[in-house]
């Protein structure tokens, strides 16, 4: 492997135990362990992680019992569909929309374990590594670091790296990856591809564009959850950024994100996989396109098969008429339906606390947080 990697790779399996010597010596991640194993003593949850010696063998032995948890306490159930669409003997570069921080790709590799699969590679941001032994969590769960924060000159140099990284996992390391379609959440839940991520996945290319990309086999995947346990936050995040320009959000913020989303009721979560889209990238490139033009068409693409691949939900169809203050699909839902979700959303805005609290405001954003996969659904499918 290219030592040019040692920053941002996930770990190899002679390292698994290692670290998580290291990690079980850590009081917040053994709190956690706890947290989620609370009838096991605590002794003996640090032998049991003390016992993997490879990367897959740890997500399956104590990741995955945890995800199956929250499958049945937290959720209606989670449902994998499309893998009929790819060859999953080949390795796949996902890119999806983008809901919640840690589950997204935790549901992913859970179905694919259930399924009798490998695991995929996660990118991960390096804002989220708020203490020293998170990286190392995350550098065991198979995640390689994304970093963020960074001067333009830096930005080049780690893009060049992660594109090479990218290329390296899915050529020769034969795995597959997740990757956000833009970096950070839709807070409004607009899905849209950020084509800086397109050039970044060329930068290591050495043929034209369509080549490179084609070469990653990549797979739009849309992630549809019926509701979403941060839209709350997410809420008050676009209020205080419209009062104060300024606002940043602080480290906590993200922690209370990632907790507020792993333990929040989320309905019915539904992935599903759009296939490769290789064919249609080489088609693009017949059209006469320039470079620039090419790396706009890919990610309308790429739009195309998430947005078309939506699960749509009652609650989606409920606040798009409430938004647009239109019955357009009274019919496919009832009034109790309507009551039920609009007393979800002013329960929500109830556990905002922030100082001159906007509730009109709020509930404009929860109402767009919901209605716009299926403003961009039936835009996908005209």
């Amino acid at each position: 492997m290219n030592t040019a990697f040692e920053e941002i790779r996930c770990y190899n399996n002679d390292e698994i135990h290692g670290a998580l010597e290291r990690l079980t010596t850590e009081k917040a991640f053994m709190k956690i362990l706890s947290t989620v194993y609370p009838l096991i003593p605590k002794e003996v949850i640090k032998q049991r992680a003390l016992s993997f010696h490879t990367a897959i063998d740890f997500q399956k032995e104590l990741i995955f019992p945890f995800l199956q948890y929250l499958e049945a306490h937290k959720s209606k159930g989670i449902e994998l569909e499309g893998l009929d669409r790819i060859d999953i003997t080949k390795p796949h570069l996902y890119i999806s929309n983008h809901r919640d921080i840690i589950l997204d790709s935790a549901f992913l590799c859970a179905k694919f374990i259930e399924k009798g699969l490998d695991t995929v590679e996660i990118a991960i941001g390096d804002n989220l590594l708020i203490y020293p032994w998170i990286e190392e969590l995350v550098r065991v769960n198979k995640s390689f670091i994304v970093k963020r924060g960074l001067s333009p000159r830096q930005v080049l140099e780690s893009s060049k790296l992660l594109s090479q990284y990218i290329n390296y996992v899915i050529n020769e390391k034969n795995q597959s990856i997740w990757i956000a379609q833009r970096e950070g959440r839709a807070k409004d839940s607009n899905d849209l591809t950020q084509e800086s991520l397109l050039k970044m996945f060329n930068m290591y290319g050495e043929g034209k564009f369509t080549q490179n990309l084609s070469k990653l086999n990549i797979c739009p995947l849309a992630i549809s959850y019926e509701y979403d346990p941060c839209d709350f936050l997410k809420a008050a995040e676009f209020q205080l950024k419209r009062d104060d320009p300024d606002y940043k959000k602080q480290p906590q913020d993200d922690l209370i994100s990632m907790q507020t989303g792993v333990m929040g009721y989320k309905g019915k979560i539904v992935y599903k996989i759009s296939g490769d889209i290789n064919n249609e990238i080489i088609d693009l490139e017949n059209n006469g396109l320039n470079k620039k033009e090419l790396i706009t068409e890919v990610a309308k693409l790429i739009d195309l098969k998430i947005h078309s691949n939506y699960t749509i939900f009652k609650n989606n169809k409920i606040a798009y008429d409430l938004l647009n203050k239109t019955d357009q699909f009274a019919a496919e839902y009832s009034m109790m339906d309507k009551l039920d979700f609009e007393r979800y959303l002013e329960k929500q805005i109830e556990k905002i606390e922030i100082l001159e609290k906007d509730a009109d405001y709020l509930m404009l954003k929860l109402l767009e947080m919901y209605a716009n996969p299926l403003i961009n659904y039936l835009e996908a499918v005209k």
